[in-house]
């Protein structure tokens, strides 16, 4: 163990004195759970981010529009067959 000293607002020492007296566990002990539970949290969405990511997801893929395949594979041809001939060909403007 290495022993550390940290400074707590009034609020948090005393949350953290009744959450060890509530859990019968040493406050180090807490604070060890508490920074152990914190960090397996660090980059994972909170419940509320993820429904709205959701919502997000679902509101775009409905509006994705529905078309043949056929239809889509042409497309594709399309913008490939320009790439390969230097990207889409323009018609000089009259005059010049």
């Amino acid at each position: 163990m290495v022993k550390m000293t940290f400074t707590l607002d009034q609020p948090t020492a005393d949350r953290l004195r009744r959450a060890a007296a509530r859990l019968g566990k040493p406050q180090s002990q807490v604070v060890r759970e508490a920074i152990r539970e914190y960090s397996e949290r660090i980059g994972k969405l909170s419940e509320g981010e993820r429904l709205r990511l959701l919502q997000v997801f679902d509101s775009v893929v409905a509006a994705i529009p529905a078309r043949p395949v056929a239809e889509v594979e042409e497309e594709l041809r399309a913008i490939r067959d320009a790439r390969k001939r230097g990207g889409r060909q323009r018609r000089a403007p009259d005059g010049a």
